[in-house]
């Protein structure tokens, strides 16, 4: 989706999206080992301009299938997310090596050419909610690492053992400091 910026009109424009699954598995790299399914993407996005800076503001809608981490079963996980940048022209970029960037700076972006190209921008908001440990539910129990029956629906006789620190041992090293 690109947004020509002399087209935006005085009283801003309001834009209404619809993407499927193809288009989000297009921006993503090739073979990224990234296994997820979305079939629908909605949304919708406003741009305002003063000048030539471009503020826009939007709102995502998507149902990401995943697989949970602990028992690997498949669940749909509700993305809602809202986002703003700001976008200025290019020629306004600092030309400063090195570039510390505060939490404002991460809703600001530079436009070239007279488009702001939102695919991205939308891409990264989704992957922005997905979390890195899927779970099913926070109470997910998981499969037996045993016999690897998923605890969820029935239980099994091995036990679970905790883990042993590696460094418990240390706690028995006594030092001694030169002194007798």
């Amino acid at each position: 989706m690109k947004v020509t910026v002399t087209h935006i009109p005085e009283e801003g424009l309001t834009r209404e999206f619809l993407k499927d699954g193809d288009w989000f598995h297009s921006l993503l790299p090739e073979r990224d080992g990234t296994d997820i399914a979305i079939e629908r993407i909605s949304g919708q996005y406003t741009a305002a301009k003063i000048g030539r800076t471009v503020s826009v503001r939007g709102s995502i809608e998507t149902e990401v299938t995943l697989g949970c981490c602990r028992c690997l079963k498949e669940f749909v996980l509700p993305i809602r997310a809202e986002f703003k940048y700001t976008f200025v022209p290019v020629e306004k970029m600092s030309n400063k090596e090195e570039l510390e960037l505060t939490g404002e700076d991460l809703g600001f972006g530079y436009y070239k050419d007279d488009l702001i190209e939102l695919d991205l921008i939308i891409l990264e908001q989704i992957i922005l909610q997905i979390p890195m440990k899927p779970l099913c539910d926070v109470a997910c129990k998981g499969l037996c690492p045993r016999c690897g029956i998923d605890r969820n629906v029935e239980q099994c006789d091995h036990e679970t053992t905790s883990f042993e620190n590696p460094f418990a041992v240390l706690r028995q090293l006594k030092i001694n400091n030169g002194k007798n």
